[in-house]
């Protein structure tokens, strides 16, 4: 059985909706939290604003990125691309 202290921000649910569950969202929430590095000025200022949208609070440039962190991963490599 796992401790209390493992499931982290999803101990406030209690014992309601299950404890793989409540894994899941602790470890999504610590991923959202952490600190972001901006595309633009590479600076860790960045604030989530809505799913997907990001602002860096230091050049106040705003982009997308993913929900819950702001990295965005590349669709197809430039080796990929010169490939095709």
């Amino acid at each position: 059985m796992k401790s209390k202290s493992e499931f982290s921000t999803g101990k406030r649910f209690g014992p309601r909706y299950g404890g793989s569950l409540k894994n899941v969202f602790a470890g999504i929430e610590k991923q959202q939290r952490s600190k972001q590095l901006c595309q633009y000025c590479r600076n860790t200022q960045v604030k989530r604003i809505a799913a997907g949208i990001w602002e860096c609070r230091k050049c106040k440039a705003k982009f997308t990125g993913r929900a819950y962190t702001s990295k965005l991963e590349p669709i197809l490599t430039e080796e990929e691309q010169t490939e095709k």
